[in-house]
């Protein structure tokens, strides 16, 4: 079920968490008297929130939370945007790029980038060749997932080193500084993934 927009939002609001606590009710096949009573509220209030004509305080959405299951978050998916995005990327397509940084270069190719109210995230394609210059090192936020397509290079994380081959996998945060020493075959290809809050 989709909750309509009115214009207002403090409506909109309370009209999307009504829709949540009745979706998630009925999933559940709970009646309203039967959630009313597992969370210790009244089952007239339970009316009011899934109609949307009462602003349920935190308290309240806690007490639905624990009797349904899910935690608060669930109960406000259907307030954060009144649009989405989505990214389909055909094999060979995305937007080609090169990094430059000193006297080191390389490739990769943009798959996927989103920004949102909360979140950054980005997927890239990245092919490194062996050369004098050596890659950047980075320090950021949030969590980086690098997965091995072909080759083989060196990546170290702090004072840590990992000799990643082809089909590896490494996921880190990022806060710490982290980066590919070597590139130890002629070319390395790896997929990296970074998600971080928007601060």
């Amino acid at each position: 079920m989709t909750a309509r927009l009115s214009g207002d939002p403090k409506d909109d609001i309370d009209r999307a968490i009504g829709v949540a606590v009745r979706d998630l009710r009925e999933e559940r096949g709970l009646s309203a008297r039967q959630l009313a009573e597992s969370a210790g509220v009244s089952a007239a209030m339970i009316s009011r929130v899934e109609n949307g004509q009462v602003s349920p305080s935190i308290a309240t959405l806690n007490a639905l939370g624990r009797a349904l299951d899910v935690p608060l978050v669930s109960f406000f998916k259907g307030t954060a945007s009144d649009y989405v995005d989505f990214t389909h990327v055909k094999k060979g397509e995305g937007l080609k790029s090169t990094r430059l940084v000193g006297n080191h270069n390389h490739d990769f190719i943009n798959l996927a980038f989103h920004t949102r109210r909360d979140l950054q995230f980005e997927a890239r394609l990245v092919t490194l060749v062996q050369q004098e210059a050596r890659p950047p090192i980075y320090v950021g936020h949030g969590v980086v997932f690098v997965h091995a397509l072909s080759g083989e290079a060196i990546y170290v994380y702090g004072q840590r080193e990992f000799h990643l081959k082809a089909g590896d996998s490494l996921s880190i945060d990022a806060e710490l500084n982290h980066g590919f020493r070597k590139v130890v075959t002629p070319e390395f290809t790896f997929l990296t993934v970074q998600a971080e809050r928007n601060r």
